[in-house]
């Protein structure tokens, strides 16, 4: 099965949780671009699910809309445990949802100057005010990179609710 058929079974499995829990989900995606919120608003009811999407492509986007200090982006780097989890905490406060996603990382085709290789994804996901996170490494193009992290962020917000 292909990332993209997982992570539409994935988002569609996810668009149920939340509407069977009440919950409210919020998305703070840089790499990904929209893809996970695409991936979950094209289920029936997804508007009783998604919250929303801060599209966090740039670092001033993230401080602007998430509230991240340029100084700590700075200090662990935008492909970091730390800045997904201020990422995922930063949608949760911005958006009064019940749970958030923040996803971070280099999809290429170059890294980003900063060590980080190109498919590596930071996921963290928050929920009642705290945060967990876990590092990913994919490969393949930019698109497959894209759709690795979108599934992993759809995997690990499964496992969290």
């Amino acid at each position: 099965m292909t990332a993209e058929i997982e992570a539409a079974s994935m988002a569609r499995e996810l668009v149920a949780l939340l509407l069977r829990k009440g919950s409210r989900l919020a998305l703070a995606e840089s790499c990904t671009a929209g893809l996970v919120a695409d991936l979950i608003a094209r289920n029936s009811g997804a508007s009783g699910a998604l919250w929303g999407s801060f599209v966090c492509y740039t670092p001033e986007a993230k401080a602007r809309m998430l509230g991240l200090d340029p100084a700590f982006m700075e200090r662990h780097g935008l492909v970091s445990a730390e800045v997904a989890r201020e990422m995922a905490l930063g949608a949760l406060r911005h958006s009064g949802a019940d749970v958030a996603a923040g996803v971070t990382g280099i999809a290429g085709p170059s890294g980003d100057g900063g060590g980080a290789p190109v498919g590596a994804v930071r996921i963290a996901v928050a929920l009642e005010g705290r945060a967990r996170e876990k590092g990913f490494l994919f490969s393949g193009d930019r698109a497959a990179v894209r759709m690795q992290a979108a599934r992993a962020t759809l995997a690990e917000l499964l496992s969290a609710l």
